[in-house]
C-alpha cells in the first residue's frame, strides 16, 4: 500500500485541504472510496477500538487490497486543512464536491468515487450525495442521521446535551498534543452557542440537514443503520432509506449501542459481506447481482435472527393498540406502577397523575435504589402490561397516542418502550427490579406537538418545531408521540413496559441525556379512559 499524507487541494477561495491518500502499490486506475471527517487523518494510526469512537473510516488497508484506493480528508478549518470548520456548512459541502472532482481527475483513479465512512462520514456522504457530482457512483452511509435537529440536537424539541460535548472533545483533539506541543490552531466556530441560538428548526439547522434534499439523489445507497442507536443516527438512516427516490438498500443490524456498532464497522468480515458486494457492484461492474436480493434485511432482536424483507416498513405488519391502564402490575417498584392492556379501558377509569420535580431524583429523573445502584423507573411512570401468553414480534414504526393535561403551559414526555423479564416472587418480595431490555425510545416537547400534515403519516408523526404553542393549564390535549421504529420479539413470559417521564439520565441514557431544565414545575395528568383512550400502537407480525 501507498500511504501519502499532507496531500493539499486549492478550493475555489485558495484555501487547501488536507488529504490522506491511501492506493494499492501498483500501476493501474482503481476505483476511490472517499471519507471526510474533523477527525485528523494523521489519527488513522490509532488502533481501531470501540474506545476511539471518532475512529470511524472502516479498515483502510484491507481495502486498498481488495484493489480500491482510498483518500481521508480532514475538512476545511480541522486536522491539517486549513480554513474555519463550520460544522457541516455550505462551504464544506462545496469542498466535498471539489475534491471530488480532484479524485476523478488522479491517474491512479477509474473515474468512480464511492462514499464510506460512520457518523460524520456519513452524514457527509449523505450532503454530498444531494448534489450528484460528476464521479460519485454511491455511497454507503453507515450510521448516519439526516435530520441534525430532529435525529441529535432536539428530539422532539428537547434539547439534548450530545453534540456539545461532542465539540468540546473534537477541539481538544485538534488542538492538544502531548507535552505541551500544539496540534493545529484552535477552531473558532461556536459550535455551542448555535446549538443554544437555535433551538427550532431554522435554516441553520436545514442547511446542515440533507433530509430535505433526499428526492435529489440519483446515485445508489446502501443505508446501515442500528437498532441501538436510538439516540443519535437510526431515524435518520430509516427515514433516509424510506425517502430515497433513487437505487437504495436497507440494512439495519441488532448493535444494542455504539460501542457495538463502532466495533461492527471495524471488522472485515462485516464489511466482506455486507458493503464490499455493493462497491464491486458500482464501482468496478462486477456483476454479482447484489441490488436483485431483497432490498431490506433487518436483524430481529429478541429472536436474534436476520430476516430479509421485500419493503420497510412491513405491509404486513397489524397495528394493535396497548392500552394505558390503571394498574396495578404488581411486577414493577415505580410512581404508579400501572397496566397495559390490549382491553380499552371502561368510561370511568380514572388518570394518573405526578408533580415534578420529584425529590428523589438525583441524576436526572433516576434515583439511588435500596442496594445503593442507580435504579431508572423507581421514580417514573410505568405502565406494564401482563406476562404475554406467546412471542410477540413488533416490527415497524411505532407511535403513542397520548391524552394528557398539565397544570404547566409546557411539558416534556420522554417515552421508553422495555421488555421486562420474569421475576420470581422471592426477588419481587425484596423490592428488588425486574431484569429489562431497552427496546426504543420517543420524545415531544408539549409546545411542538404542531404536525407537518403533508410529512406526517399515521404511524409516524413529523413535528415542524417551528411555532411553539403553549398548553392552555387544565385543557386535554392529544399528543401523538413518535416512538422510534423497531424490530423485535417480546417472548413468552415477558412483559410489555412503557416508562414516561419529563426527563431522562447520563446514568441510563449515556451522551444522548436531555438536561432537566429549571423552569419544569408542575404537574402531569395521563388519561386512560374510554373517551381518552391513551395507547400506544405497536406493529404487530402474526
Amino acid at each position: 500500500m501507498k500511504v501519502e499524507k499532507g496531500v493539499t487541494v486549492a478550493m475555489r477561495d485558495g484555501i487547501k485541504i488536507s488529504l490522506c491518500v491511501y492506493r494499492p502499490d501498483a500501476p493501474g486506475e482503481f476505483p476511490t472510496l472517499f471519507a471526510a471527517s474533523p477527525y485528523q487523518y494523521e489519527m488513522d494510526e490509532v488502533p481501531a477500538y470501540p474506545l476511539f469512537l471518532w475512529r470511524e473510516t472502516g479498515p483502510v488497508e484491507w481495502y486498498v487490497s481488495q484493489g480500491y484506493s482510498y483518500v481521508h480528508a480532514d475538512v476545511r478549518g480541522s486536522g491539517q486543512s486549513e480554513g474555519e470548520f463550520s460544522f457541516m456548512g455550505l462551504e464544506e459541502q462545496q469542498d466535498y464536491l471539489e475534491l471530488i472532482a480532484w479524485i476523478i481527475k488522479q491517474p491512479w483513479c477509474n473515474g468512480r468515487v464511492g462514499g464510506i465512512g460512520q457518523s460524520y462520514y456519513a452524514m457527509a456522504q449523505w450532503l454530498m450525495a444531494t448534489y450528484n457530482p460528476p464521479g460519485l457512483a454511491c455511497i454507503v452511509p453507515y450510521d448516519g442521521l439526516v435530520d441534525q435537529y430532529r435525529g441529535s440536537n432536539y428530539h422532539g424539541g428537547i434539547y439534548c446535551s450530545y453534540r456539545s460535548v461532542w465539540y468540546t472533545t473534537l477541539r481538544a483533539d485538534n488542538q492538544h498534543r502531548p507535552a505541551g506541543k500544539h496540534g493545529r490552531p484552535p477552531m473558532k466556530f461556536d459550535l455551542v452557542g448555535e446549538i443554544i441560538n437555535h433551538e427550532l428548526d431554522d435554516d441553520f439547522w436545514r442547511e446542515r440537514s440533507p433530509y430535505w434534499n433526499l428526492d435529489k439523489i440519483k446515485c445508489p445507497v446502501l443505508s446501515v443503520g442500528h437498532w441501538g442507536k436510538m439516540g443519535l443516527h437510526l431515524r435518520g438512516n430509516i427515514i433516509g432509506y424510506e425517502e430515497l427516490k433513487a437505487p437504495k438498500k436497507l440494512v439495519v443490524t441488532g448493535a444494542r449501542n455504539t460501542f457495538e456498532a463502532h466495533k461492527m464497522f471495524d471488522q472485515i468480515e462485516f464489511h466482506e459481506k455486507e458493503l464490499l458486494p455493493f462497491y464491486d457492484l458500482h464501482l468496478k461492474g462486477k456483476n454479482n447481482g447484489f441490488m436483485e436480493a431483497e432490498p431490506v434485511k433487518i436483524f430481529v432482536r429478541g429472536a436474534n435472527v436476520w430476516r430479509a424483507e421485500e419493503e420497510w416498513p412491513p405491509k404486513r405488519a397489524t397495528y394493535v393498540p396497548y392500552y394505558l391502564r390503571k394498574g396495578p402490575s404488581g411486577s414493577v417498584t415505580s410512581m404508579n406502577d400501572g397496566g397495559l392492556s390490549a382491553e380499552k379501558p371502561p368510561a370511568n377509569e380514572p388518570a394518573t397523575s405526578y408533580t415534578y420535580p420529584d425529590w428523589e431524583w438525583v441524576n436526572g429523573v433516576a434515583i439511588m435504589g435500596p442496594d445503593g445502584r442507580v435504579d431508572p423507573v423507581r421514580r417514573v411512570l410505568t405502565f406494564t402490561s401482563a406476562p404475554l401468553d406467546a412471542d410477540l414480534e413488533v416490527t415497524g414504526p411505532i407511535v403513542l397516542k397520548l391524552f394528557a393535561s398539565s397544570t404547566a403551559i409546557d411539558t416534556q414526555f420522554i417515552v421508553k418502550l422495555t421488555d421486562q423479564q420474569p421475576q420470581d416472587d422471592a426477588a419481587r418480595k425484596t423490592g428488588a427490579q425486574p431484569a429489562y431490555v431497552p427496546v426504543s425510545k420517543g420524545w415531544l416537547k408539549a409546545s411542538h406537538r404542531e404536525k407537518d400534515a403533508a410529512r406526517s403519516t399515521p404511524t409516524r408523526p413529523f413535528y415542524t418545531h417551528t411555532d411553539p404553542q403553549p398548553l392552555k393549564p387544565g385543557e386535554t390535549y392529544e399528543f401523538d408521540i413518535e416512538v422510534l421504529p423497531v424490530s423485535y420479539v417480546f417472548k413468552k413470559g415477558h412483559r410489555i413496559r412503557l416508562e414516561i417521564a419529563p426527563s431522562d439520565s447520563p446514568a441510563t441514557d449515556g451522551v444522548f441525556s436531555h438536561p432537566y431544565h429549571p423552569t419544569q414545575m408542575g404537574s402531569d395528568t395521563f388519561h386512560h379512559d374510554a373517551v381518552h383512550a391513551s395507547c400506544i400502537m405497536l406493529p404487530v407480525i402474526r
